[in-house]
């Protein structure tokens, strides 16, 4: 079995990745019956100009519903390090510890963002140093009595160190036709020493492409060919036997699916949810 003992024995969440892309009242009645169904936590992307800022919403959510709630994730080129910490320390406060904090390097294209947004351009060997920047305030701020578990999107060596030693939570980036055997290999290669939980970000599930959790252009048949795991199929038995199939083969129990899938997904929730 790959990965760590500790982390395959974890039991099974699911996250539901659910911007605000609908009128107020829609999107509360959403959240309520993504709560019904039996998911563990509502999350937020971080880019402008899709929704309202990510922490304010994730207050709303966490109001709304009860349920634990995270950013998906923060973009630490665009966030001074001290803010974006103390943001993630007020969510903590005031949702009763119930906010995860993940955060990345960044996606695809983030150096556009940045000329945007009139910013400096980090570096990409720089960009794990500013995560562990925000890890180390947000403990600071956090004390010796409040622990605001952090998720981290890790792709290359140097933010896989860094999650090793100090994430909660990881994630991996990796592309969407990636082989299993290949995904396999690259969490095999993890140093989960400390039997982290480990996350899996699926934007496919039957035809369907989650908004907000994938690039343009995005072909389910060609993920699905792949046999790659950032597809799920929409048959809820089969979808319950594969996501357990990961959890048992590569250690994964924390899977984040699209809003838009969600429903169609909720029969395995409610089967697997907390097992």
């Amino acid at each position: 079995m790959t990965g760590h003992p500790a982390s395959a024995n974890r039991p099974l969440r699911f996250g539901v990745l659910a911007p605000i892309s609908t009128d107020m009242p829609t999107w509360r009645d959403q959240l309520r019956g993504l709560a019904d169904s039996g998911y563990s936590t509502i999350l937020m992307p971080d880019v402008p100009q899709w929704q309202p800022a990510p922490g304010p919403a994730l207050a709303v959510a966490a109001t709304v519903t009860g349920l634990r709630v995270g950013t998906w994730v923060y973009a630490s080129p665009v966030r001074p390090a001290w803010i974006t910490a103390w943001e993630a320390h007020s969510l903590s406060v005031l949702t009763d510890g119930r906010f995860d904090m993940g955060i990345g390097t960044g996606r695809p294209g983030i150096a556009d963002q940045l000329r945007e947004l009139g910013l400096p351009e980090v570096p990409v060997g720089q960009r794990s140093s500013q995560v562990r920047e925000v890890v180390a305030a947000l403990r600071d701020l956090d004390g010796p009595d409040r622990h605001t578990p952090v998720v981290m999107a890790v792709g290359g060596p140097k933010a896989q160190a860094l999650a090793a030693e100090v994430a909660d939570t990881v994630t991996f980036v990796m592309p969407q036709t990636e082989t299993r055997a290949t995904t396999t290999q690259r969490v095999a290669g993890f140093d989960n020493r400390r039997g982290v939980e480990l996350a899996l970000h699926v934007p496919v599930v039957g035809d369907s492409v989650a908004a907000y959790m994938s690039g343009p252009g995005t072909d389910p048949a060609a993920v699905r060919a792949a046999d790659s795991l950032a597809f799920l199929p929409d048959d809820p038995a089969a979808a319950a036997e594969e996501i357990q199939r990961r959890r048992e083969e590569i250690s994964f129990s924390y899977f984040v699916f699209g809003a838009d899938v969600a429903g169609a997904l909720a029969p395995v929730v409610a089967e697997l949810a907390g097992r």
